[in-house]
């Protein structure tokens, strides 16, 4: 999906032009939902290790750790102690957002940090001021939070059972039988 395609769905209007959204999520929201993608399918009761996964996805297993314990400690998955132990889902897939997933890694604060600059502009009256000087009524962090809200919606919108089925229609047979695989080899 291209950006003017998400642009429309957040509902922006083509009358509202936006040359560039500058927005970025950690590496570790990419890593967790490609790695929790892979415990979607995967057999109740057995827990997929994060050695496995990094190894997987060629990816560092040290940071791919710390994504685990986030994602734990928000109960999108749950742990299993031991030799062969690891993770799975804690909820089913349906009940997991990509946001769940972004709020779990990034944590809950806003994209958009109003530095409140409309408080002290030098020509500000007293009464100015005084208006300022409790929530800011900018129209610029009112927009941007507006954005951020419509952004929630949608990722909320769309699950780890959601990806997964459209990684089914678009990946491989073969591909998706050699993962499987990988994961579960006996």
């Amino acid at each position: 999906m291209g950006q003017k395609q998400i642009l429309n769905e957040l509902g922006f209007k083509k009358s509202f032009y936006i040359r560039r959204i500058m927005l970025q999520f950690s590496i570790g929201v990419e890593y967790g939902l490609h790695c929790l993608l892979y415990l979607v399918d995967h057999p109740e009761g057995k827990a997929i290790s994060v050695k496995e996964l990094s190894t997987f996805q060629g990816i560092s297993e040290t940071y791919l750790s710390k994504v685990f314990t986030k994602l734990k400690k928000s109960g999108i998955v749950r742990s299993t102690p031991g030799v062969k132990g690891g993770y799975e889902l804690a909820r089913d897939s349906k009940d997991i957002s990509f946001w769940d997933v972004i709020e779990a890694i990034e944590g809950n604060s806003n994209l958009f940090q109003c530095a409140g600059i409309l408080k002290s502009t030098v020509i500000n009256t007293e009464e100015e001021v005084e208006k300022y000087s409790g929530d800011c009524p900018c129209i610029i962090k009112n927009v941007m939070l507006d954005a951020e809200e419509q952004m929630r919606i949608y990722l909320r919108e769309k699950s780890l059972y959601w990806l997964n089925e459209k990684v089914k229609e678009e990946v491989s047979e073969t591909r998706i039988e050699a993962t499987k695989k990988w994961f579960t080899p006996n």
